[in-house]
């Protein structure tokens, strides 16, 4: 079987004189990962549909300044905590920490510098894989403790496309560590995704209130337009989501460190299937609601509902619910995750 080749080259200049690098993989199939260092973005996915077709499944921009100055976090790394944190605040070992607010009154995906906006160094270490690692000062964003991660970024013949983080820290400090990808199984650039079918594996989902930020109680989905245990085509119900006129809901799919696969996302026009597989206890299901005009790659004019992501991680304000699974990593401790998107097509 011939190996997953890879290649690695310039990409740019950050606006701050920082070298940008990016990593393409591609596999035997002509499955194509293309990985920039600037918060070791994905700006790529070129998968075949059902008559061998290529297209580029994820949202993206043509240009390194367009990644600095934008803010839907394309393709990004999200960290130091993923999702919100309310108020910018949580209490750890009787102190207060105060985080910067950046999305109305919470804290969301890492602060104003978050690790989608920083330059990870890079490294292959096989054929198929890319390392990228960066190391977060102790107060960076806020947070306590020097973390230092890695994620390892690996494409593989069978068209899987494995994320594998892995975090230790100095002192005591909330770690929820995820991808920020937005997918469009028709290609990028198609309007919207109102004709893809979703299956998420999930039996509760966590409720939010007005500030997007979890009540803290789990509730079923049975009866309600979270429930997508059975197949669900998304334009059906996308409206109905008061508020949002969206999804962006946490789901609850299993236990830490028990890897399932929990989600599928069929687009039949085209045969393209994504599967989902991850050891996080939660997945944010977002359909791109506050994607307004945006011009993305090729000029393509991006909008509301152009995409989705599943963001695999801890639930939202983990770090102030102390009935969520844990957010806080110790001194000694390791954090691990790892997410598996697998494309295929139908027959």
């Amino acid at each position: 079987m011939e190996n997953v080749k890879h290649d690695k080259g310039f990409y740019g200049k950050t606006d701050s004189g920082e070298k940008v690098s990016k990593i393409t993989l591609t596999n035997q199939h002509n499955v194509t990962v293309e990985i920039i260092t600037l918060g070791g973005t994905i700006t790529s996915i070129l998968v075949p549909d059902k008559e061998g077709t290529l297209a580029d499944v994820a949202l993206g921009f043509d240009t390194l300044e367009e990644y600095e100055v934008n803010a839907p976090y394309f393709g990004s790394l999200i960290g130091r905590v993923g999702n919100r944190i309310a108020k910018g605040q949580f209490e750890l070992d009787g102190q207060v920490y105060c985080l910067v607010v950046n999305n109305g009154p919470n804290h969301l995906h890492g602060g104003l510098k978050g690790f989608n906006k920083v330059i990870w160094k890079s490294s292959i270490i096989s054929d198929g894989s890319v390392k990228l690692s960066y190391t977060s000062a102790d107060g960076e964003e806020g947070y306590p403790g020097e973390l230092t991660v890695d994620v390892v970024y690996e494409l593989t013949n069978n068209n899987e496309l494995n994320i594998d983080y892995s975090a230790t820290t100095t002192k005591a400090t909330p770690v929820n560590l995820t991808n920020h990808t937005y997918f469009n199984l028709a290609g990028q650039g198609t309007k919207d995704i109102y004709d893809h079918e979703f299956t998420i594996d999930a039996d509760t989902y966590t409720p939010k209130n007005e500030d997007n930020i979890p009540t803290g109680e789990i509730t079923d989905v049975e009866g309600t337009l979270f429930d997508f245990r059975t197949p669900v085509t998304i334009g059906d119900r996308i409206h109905d989501i008061p508020v949002d006129m969206g999804y962006d809901h946490n789901f609850c799919v299993g236990k830490s460190q028990q890897k399932k696969q929990f989600a599928r996302v069929e687009h039949k026009a085209s045969g393209r299937i994504l599967d989902v597989f991850t050891d996080q206890p939660g997945v944010q299901l977002y359909t791109a609601n506050y994607v307004d005009e945006v011009k993305g790659k090729g000029g393509v004019i991006y909008g509301k509902h152009s995409a989705f992501c599943l963001e695999t991680q801890n639930y939202p304000n983990a770090v102030n619910q102390p009935d969520f699974p844990s957010a806080i990593l110790q001194p000694g401790e390791t954090y691990t995750h790892r997410t598996t998107y697998k494309f295929s097509t139908s027959d």
